[in-house]
């Protein structure tokens, strides 16, 4: 399936794509995530590569968060790389020694250095563009990393992805790490917590691994989504939130869903998380995505960017926050290096796979149909006056994911739904991130929408 040739061809692309991967995402994130990746077989007929990783978790947490990214770099660099197959290597002994070869397994102490210094530089209360659809969680982050005791405790950062609530708590990190010098400040994601709880069981340093956690002044568990499995796991997470709230240290936890919607997760784990403020973080509106744009830019003096291209990424680019940045950094990277003007034209020609990804995502049309199969409604109700509860509710989560999932302004959707007025919208926009915060049979409705709208 692959000649030397080929294979060398490939591994040469694949170290000149690492350099930018890197820079696009992190260092913290690029060595969890993507260096262990190994090129497996490529099938040239079908244009297919593999992409093998150490784990299935670590597989599916890299086709979830990456596959775009991955997919984009390689058809920008090799454009024979027509699709990705990421996949778990499937030797478990092979992969133990790639482990040991690769440093994709470091040690129990290896990883606590590390985890000590995880913040990413970048991610600063600064660096964060506030808006409405933010203002809560960023307010709390930054009650949170105040010198005086916070009022909520422990915080928890409700988004999905893509929509900064990774930046909130590096922010808070350095905050609180500039104005306490000597505090611990740690920060893993929630995988990372498993993997090194399982690494200390089995090299019987659970003491070393508890100690170190429950000694944490500020103790930051990314995408707590992903504290499932084992009772043991589950358990040991359970003692450290009550180490370090019964102590009046601060912890900080973030996740895609509201705590009571995380699934196989331990009702007490459940509980202590609700015990303190759920802050939720909105997608970003066409207003916040130009001005994240416009804050990015100005750190840029030296790069002209006319604000009809602006305008163009802000309007097109709407699924999230990270995908937004990345493609503005793909655009300015490409006219740097051919030395082209940045205009409207160079990136629809530069951006096209993300832009005709951004295209399918859907329209409102497409919104009300699907609501109205899934919930046996008809059609014509999405414009209708009745105000059954069988009829308003699957009205309200149709124009709660047309605000999600399109640029369309509040008027432009209440167009869309008999002409209503932006207030009705708005009204049922925040009517519906309420009820999926704290009744999981709506957030499931909506999840399996938005699942059924993205395929």
């Amino acid at each position: 399936m692959r000649d030397g040739s080929t294979g060398e061809s490939l591994g040469e692309a694949w170290q000149a794509l690492t350099g930018g991967l890197r820079r696009d995402l992190g260092a913290q994130i690029f060595g969890q995530w993507i260096r262990p990746i190994k090129l497996g077989a490529f099938d040239s007929v079908e244009g297919e590569l593999e992409l093998l990783l150490p784990s299935d978790f670590s597989a599916k947490w890299v086709r979830d968060h990456y596959a775009d990214r991955l997919g984009l770099a390689w058809k920008s660099a090799v454009p024979e790389v027509r699709t990705l197959a990421i996949r778990s290597r499937p030797n478990g002994a092979q992969i133990q020694r790639l482990r040991a070869v690769d440093d994709t397994a470091p040690t129990v102490q290896e990883l606590a250095t590390a985890q000590d210094s995880a913040l990413d530089p970048r991610y600063t209360f600064e660096n964060f563009v506030k808006a409405q659809a933010n203002i809560l969680a960023y307010t709390a982050a930054e009650r949170m990393a105040a010198p005086e005791a916070p009022l909520f405790n422990p915080l928890y950062l409700q988004a999905a992805t893509g929509q900064g609530k990774t930046h909130l708590m590096h922010a808070i990190g350095h905050a609180w790490r500039a104005a306490n010098p000597g505090a611990r400040v740690v920060y893993m994601p929630a995988e990372r917590f498993m993997m090194e709880f399982v690494t200390a069981m089995r090299a019987k340093e659970t003491m070393a691994f508890k100690t170190r956690l429950r000694a944490a002044d500020l103790l930051l568990i990314d995408d707590i989504q992903f504290i499932i499995g084992k009772m043991s796991t589950q358990e040991e997470f359970l003692h450290t939130i009550d180490a370090i709230v019964g102590s009046g240290k601060r912890l900080v936890v973030a996740a895609d869903r509201a705590p009571q919607a995380l699934d196989g997760v331990d009702q007490r784990i459940l509980s202590r998380l609700s015990q303190g403020l759920v802050a939720d973080i909105q997608p970003a509106d066409l207003e916040l995505r130009r001005d994240i744009l416009e804050h990015r830019l100005a750190s840029m003096p030296q790069v002209q960017v006319g604000e009809d291209v602006v305008e163009f990424l802000a309007r097109t680019i709407s699924r999230n926050v990270r995908e937004l940045e990345g493609g503005l950094n793909k655009l300015l990277a490409y006219a740097q290096l051919t030395g082209k003007p940045v205009s409207k034209q160079l990136a629809e020609e530069q951006l096209k796979d993300i832009l005709s990804a951004c295209r399918r995502r859907i329209t409102i049309d497409e919104i009300q149909r699907t609501v109205c199969e899934y919930y046996r409604i008809d059609r014509s109700e999405m414009s209708s006056k009745r105000r059954a509860r069988a009829i308003v509710r699957p009205r309200q989560v149709a124009m709660y994911i047309a605000k999600m999932m399109t640029p369309r302004s509040y008027p432009e959707i209440g167009r869309k739904f008999g002409g209503r007025d932006h207030s009705t919208v708005i009204h049922a926009v925040r009517l519906v991130e309420e009820l999926r915060g704290k009744d999981s049979e709506m957030d499931n409705d909506v999840r399996a929408l938005l699942r059924q709208l993205e395929a």
